[in-house]
């Protein structure tokens, strides 16, 4: 199979991920439940994912490193720290379901920073102008799941520090391939999944939290700590990680995290943007097919949309898949990113890459795209 689905799930691990969790299942138990072998193990497994994590996205202390089932999980844990019902809130017109289905779950007052498809500096003139005193947070992407545009956010972080208003970034679709630096952005969180461009297993993400970030939990529960109150722990990372923590997750985690520090995630981007570049020019040159590419390729990580107007964006995904390709089409859990690119109507299909991607598999999918294109 051609896997081209990468901005859902990275299939293609390094093969450290898939050892590292099989061992952890015989040999770790939970972190924090016991001075026993299996429970120390636990906790080197955990710390050390930490360590990796903190190190790779610019934590000065791993333990503002917060173990999340997804970047969803995280988002969300993000948001009820920093909103109450009623508070205004900016987010950029390119966000996904996971940022603005829990705002509207807490009657946030949602005012979007909108601009063109691939116009950075529209954007960040949108947030200047919403970003008024009485905004509580900003939460922006940084790298749109359907477009791959990218947006200013280090620009964006110096504005929210200058008016004082905390920032959300979502990463889920940058950290591993651009960078994440929680401190020198000062942001107050930075979420993110593991089973993504961090190669780790799924059910795993990360919250990146700024050291004067308030965390309220969602969860309740065991700790391992400050057994006898209550309340939870009123440090990180207990306070926000109730229950039994997923170590085989954690310790596939850790190698994934590993693997993007040894490649780097300049040479990881560099790599998928020299495919998005082959599949845009490919895609151009068919009839009846609309690319949303940025031309100079600077502003675009690994992921592209196209729509046939002659085909049906499932019907094309479907197509596709029956002959070994697998790609995303519809409107990728992100309405508003549609509706900000005109295509809320269509949808899209969307191709996305990972660092196992290769030249020769994006020459098969345009073969097939071309036939279907022409009419199969």
């Amino acid at each position: 199979m051609i896997y081209l689905d990468s901005a859902a799930t990275t299939l293609q691990k390094p093969a450290r991920v898939a050892a590292a969790a099989a061992r952890a299942i015989h040999v770790c138990a939970s972190p924090g439940r016991g001075s026993h072998r299996a429970a120390m193990a636990a906790a080197e497994t955990a710390f050390a994912c930490r360590q990796a994590a903190a190190r790779l996205l610019g934590v000065g202390d791993p333990e503002r490193v917060v173990f999340t089932c997804n970047a969803t999980h995280a988002l969300n844990l993000a948001i009820a720290s920093l909103v109450s019902p009623g508070d205004p809130v900016v987010i950029s017109g390119w966000e996904h379901n996971a940022v603005t289905r829990p705002l509207a779950a807490l009657g946030a007052e949602v005012r979007v920073a909108s601009g063109p498809l691939f116009d950075g500096g529209g954007a960040l003139a949108a947030f200047a102008q919403l970003l008024t005193p009485e905004v509580k947070c900003a939460i922006c992407t940084h790298c749109s799941n359907v477009f791959g545009m990218i947006l200013p956010v280090e620009a964006l972080a110096r504005l929210c520090r200058q008016r004082g208003i905390p920032l959300i970034v979502d990463a889920s679709q940058s950290a591993g391939c651009l960078p994440v630096d929680l401190d020198g952005w000062g942001a107050a969180f930075v979420a993110m999944p593991g089973h993504k461009g961090l190669y780790g297993p799924q059910g795993t993400g990360l919250l990146l939290c700024g050291a004067d970030a308030p965390v309220r939990p969602l969860l309740y529960g065991g700790t391992g700590s400050a057994s006898l109150r209550q309340e939870m722990p009123d440090f990180l990372p207990d306070r926000l990680e109730a229950g039994t923590h997923n170590i085989p997750g954690l310790a596939g985690l850790r190698e994934g995290l590993e693997f993007v520090a040894r490649r780097g995630p300049e040479a990881i981007l560099a790599h998928e943007r020299e495919l998005v570049a082959i599949a845009r020019e490919g895609l151009t040159q068919l009839p009846g097919v609309e690319v949303f590419g940025d031309s100079l390729g600077l502003g675009q990580g690994g992921v592209l949309s196209f729509r046939l107007h002659s085909v049906d964006c499932e019907e094309a995904a479907a197509w596709l898949g029956e002959r070994r390709v697998a790609v995303r089409a519809g409107l990728h859990c992100a309405p508003l990113a549609h509706e900000t690119a005109g295509t809320l109507d269509t949808g899209t299909v969307r191709i996305s890459f990972s660092a196992f991607n290769t030249p020769g598999e994006v020459e098969r999918f345009l073969e097939l795209t071309e036939r279907l294109a022409r009419g199969r």
